[in-house]
């Protein structure tokens, strides 16, 4: 019978990833990981080398057309290094982004009207009694407690700020509860729930559950949001449309630029897959 020695059996490294010839390292890649969270090791991994790889293509390119640029600084003090600042002349040079007229403001302001509403407005008043999640007896007795304050509400509702005064662990029940106007993020979201699906002038028929205990919610007065006039956001929806389109011409541009390349090593995303800051 013939032997023979078992060799151990090894993928084949990866090809390198290359632009026009110049590698760019795995130690490269490590590097530029931190700047890309992803949802997996892979994806991250995946966008920082296709970060390098549009790095060095603008690069070469800057060196090409002997681009020179001067550093920028941002409203928070951070200056741009000198490559960043040839590279951003670099694609200022080549793409041209138009100043979104009034006309496609006021499109996009028409068809998003609910982005430009301003928020519910309720005035409520609250009891809380306080509970902790890691405390099982004192988390069951402020749910009883809650359930008879309800009970005495519900006979007599005007007793609201009296029992406030005498229950509720929250700085509002030297007010009988009262929390004044209450916008948007101001509460938990339970609590704004709880608050929207209320009529006013009534008192809530549960306690309300958050992470600080339980809530006895009495709603006096709700304010529904009201669109915003177009003048008080035509300069945000101008901005935001402008960003827009220079990120697609970016994007359009980088796809050209890696179109003429010769990228080796990487799989290219298609230009409308393009990320580009």
């Amino acid at each position: 019978m013939s032997s023979c020695s078992a060799q151990p059996v090894t993928a084949a490294p990866k090809a390198p990833i290359k632009v026009n010839g110049a590698v760019i390292s795995r130690a490269m890649i490590s590097r530029e990981v931190q700047n890309h969270p992803a949802s997996s090791p892979a994806a991250a991994w995946k966008a920082a080398a296709l970060a390098l790889v549009i790095r060095e293509a603008l690069s070469q390119e800057v060196v090409r057309l002997g681009i020179e640029a001067e550093p920028m600084t941002d409203g928070e003090g951070r200056r741009e290094t000198e490559d960043e600042a040839r590279m951003r002349a670099l694609v200022e040079r080549d793409i041209s982004v138009p100043e979104p007229t009034e006309e496609e403001c006021r499109r996009y302001y028409e068809r998003n009207a609910g982005r430009f509403c301003s928020s519910d407005l309720y005035e409520a008043s609250h009891i809380l009694f306080a509970a902790r999640g890691d405390d099982a007896e004192g988390y069951e007795r402020a749910r009883r407690q809650a359930g008879a304050a309800i009970a005495e509400l519900a006979g007599e509702p005007g007793r609201f700020a009296e029992l406030a005064r005498l229950h509720s662990a929250c700085p509002s029940a030297e007010l009988g509860g009262n929390l004044g106007q209450i916008g948007r993020g101001q509460t938990t979201l339970l609590f704004e729930k709880a608050l929207a699906a209320m009529e006013p002038g009534t008192i809530g028929r549960e306690p309300v559950e958050t992470p600080y205990g339980f809530h006895i919610i009495r709603l006096d007065r709700a304010i529904a949001g009201r669109l915003l006039p177009f003048e008080l956001v035509q300069e945000r929806i101008a901005a935001y449309l402008g960003e827009a389109v220079r990120q697609r011409a970016q994007a359009q541009y980088v796809a050209r630029l890696l179109g003429r390349a010769r990228v080796e090593g990487i799989e290219l995303p298609s230009p409308g897959e393009l990320n580009v800051h």
